[in-house]
């Protein structure tokens, strides 16, 4: 009966909880609560110099103070507006207010949309400064350093020619305060430089800012190509780079935060990624900062940046800022150790020279795709007696595998420890030297051509050359991967084939695992710049045109036949009795 009347219990309450939710409307607002606050809607809000009425305990109220006025501006312009700097290379836009950089547009590098390159990026929160901002310790004189308007000099109605000499533009503030701060930019015409001047003073106090570039750099925007399961995004995040005491550091966003501040002596310093850079060239002694930013992208995506910021021991007076294409010539040009800014990795001393013919067929034929096959074949030639020599090594090795495989049938019944085992070893090296092989011949002469492909690998990884290089048909940018996988199948296809073709000195298991080869190559290769595929694919070929024609020069592979032990004992056997039976009859 008691359980009866708990279950009528807790049914009425889902009933009246059911019909309250459902049926019954919320209860209106009283009508004595509207006059008030229609009354307290028509109270005007006090003024900063009005103090607020005093709390119901007694207590005296505490004045709210007025707002600071700014300081009246005594040199400056009356509104906000920007000016444009055209170089040869690069269309620079800068704004008077705060006297800094909106855009920097290299007139010879375009994004996926087709538009020129902008290394500013565009879309930053208010708490990140555009480049060239001034950073100070006093306030409120910092703040307005990168607020106020400042006035214009060197422009002609908002538009600077730099494309044929050196074009200045200076920016100048002051205010009654004693806040007077001046900029000046010297765009060189042709080489991506822009010099850079700073003075600031508060009253009779010389101030040293420190130079902010901001959020970088700005062509990181996301992509990705190809489809379906491979999506491979070609997304490559900016790192710190730093150059002094003869070495070249670079420092991953993730690591960024365990040093953010970085004092020396610098030969460059600055963010890069892939293909541009900016940064700050023969600065001396110096002060560099880095900080990771996350600053949202389009279509609801985020992107990583580097803001950097350099103090210089004394207010920069013509520092030069180097922001465009880590091209190798061009670095050179500037700097011969800016050059170093181009990853080709231990093996560059190779890269470089390779790099210099690359661009010297491109001269001739005008088609990265075609300079690379070119330069491929080229290559191919100079190494070709090397290979020549490897191939009649491992043929000899071939006609040797009966042999060597009866010597170690004989002591394979002996444990690795067993110390007659050096006995077979001492066959095997006679065997070597009466049929005069030299095991390692084979394998050497592939050795010294590897520097070639890791360089040739590294040139094509690198070089900004082949960004957005079209080679033809669907290939439309050889730094991309294929987007059909075209090249990825026929490398796997050519690995297969030129494996069928080699002479190869190895039991079967190892020859079944060597299979899987072309298939681990293939899945590397699906998300492998198109050029790099490119140079394999037609490395590939050229092997296997050399492996027939060296099947036809020296002639097929000659096997001999070796006969067990056991038949041997057989035929000698047999052959005794024989002779006996002749004897007497």
């Amino acid at each position: 009966m008691e359980r009866r009347v708990f279950i009528a219990i807790i049914l009425s309450f889902l009933v009246l909880y059911a019909y309250q939710s459902l049926f019954v409307r919320p209860t209106p607002p009283s009508t004595a609560a509207k006059p008030a606050a229609a009354g307290a809607a028509q109270t005007p809000a006090p003024t900063p110099a009005e103090s607020v009425p005093a709390p119901s305990n007694g207590q005296p109220a505490q004045a709210v103070p007025p707002a600071t006025p700014e300081p009246q501006a005594l040199v400056s312009e009356p509104s906000e507006r920007e000016i444009t700097v055209d170089t040869a290379t690069v269309q620079a836009v800068l704004t008077n207010r705060g006297g800094r950089l909106v855009h920097w547009r290299l007139k010879e590098y375009r994004d996926r949309q087709g538009h020129p390159v902008d290394l500013v990026p565009g879309g930053l929160p208010p708490t990140e400064q555009l480049p060239f901002a001034l950073r100070v310790d006093e306030e409120p004189a910092g703040t307005r350093l990168n607020n106020a308007i400042y006035r214009v000099s060197g422009d002609s109605g908002g538009h600077v020619d730099g494309t044929r000499t050196p074009a200045t533009v200076s920016f100048e503030y002051q205010d009654a305060a004693g806040v007077h701060v001046r900029k000046d930019f010297r765009f060189d015409p042709r080489n991506y430089i822009v010099a850079f001047s700073a003075s600031a003073t508060n009253g009779d106090r010389s101030m040293n800012p420190t130079v902010v570039w901001g959020p970088g750099l700005g062509d990181v925007a996301p992509a990705t190509t190809g489809g379906g399961f491979f999506n491979r995004s070609s997304v490559i995040p900016p790192q710190a780079i730093l150059h002094r005491a003869g070495k070249v550091e670079r420092v991953a966003i993730a690591k960024i935060s365990e040093q953010p501040v970085q004092d020396g002596q610098f030969r460059f310093a600055g963010v890069e990624d892939l293909y541009f850079m900016a940064a700050v060239v023969n600065p001396g002694q110096a002060r560099v900062e880095f900080r990771p930013v996350v600053v949202p992208g389009p279509a609801n995506t985020q992107r990583q940046l580097i803001s950097q910021a350099v103090r210089f021991p004394q207010p920069p007076m013509n520092a030069r800022f180097f922001v465009g294409p880590k091209q190798f010539d061009l670095l050179k040009s500037i700097d011969p150790e800016l050059v170093r800014a181009v990853n080709f990795g231990m093996f560059g001393w190779l890269a470089v020279p390779l790099l210099g013919a690359l661009k010297w067929i491109h001269g001739y034929v005008g088609n990265y795709g075609w300079s690379i096959i070119l330069l491929t074949v080229l290559i191919n030639i100079v190494i070709f007696p090397l290979r020549h020599k490897s191939v009649v090594s491992m043929r000899r090795m071939q006609a040797l595998q009966p042999q060597l495989k009866a010597i170690q049938d004989r002591y394979a019944n002996l444990k690795v420890t067993d110390p007659a085992r050096q006995k077979m070893n001492t066959e095997v090296m006679n065997l070597y030297r009466e049929k005069g092989v030299n095991p390692a011949s084979g394998c050497i002469p592939i050795l010294l051509t590897l520097p070639v492909l890791f360089a040739f690998y590294a040139l094509l990884g690198q070089a900004i050359e082949l960004r957005g290089a079209e080679f033809g048909w669907w290939v439309k940018d050889l730094s991309q991967p294929d987007p059909f996988y075209v090249f990825p199948i026929l490398v796997v296809v050519t690995m297969v084939w030129q494996q069928k073709l080699t002479p190869a000195a190895m039991d079967p298991t190892q020859q079944k695992m060597m299979m899987f080869m072309p298939v681990m190559f293939g899945f590397i290769f699906l998300t492998t710049a198109a050029g790099t595929v490119l140079y394999w694919f037609v490395s590939n070929l050229w092997a296997i045109g050399q492996q027939y024609f060296t099947t036809w020069l020296i002639g097929p592979p000659v096997v001999p036949t070796v006969r067990p032990a056991a038949e041997k004992r057989l035929k000698n056997a047999g052959a005794g009795r024989t002779a006996g039976a002749e004897k007497h009859s």
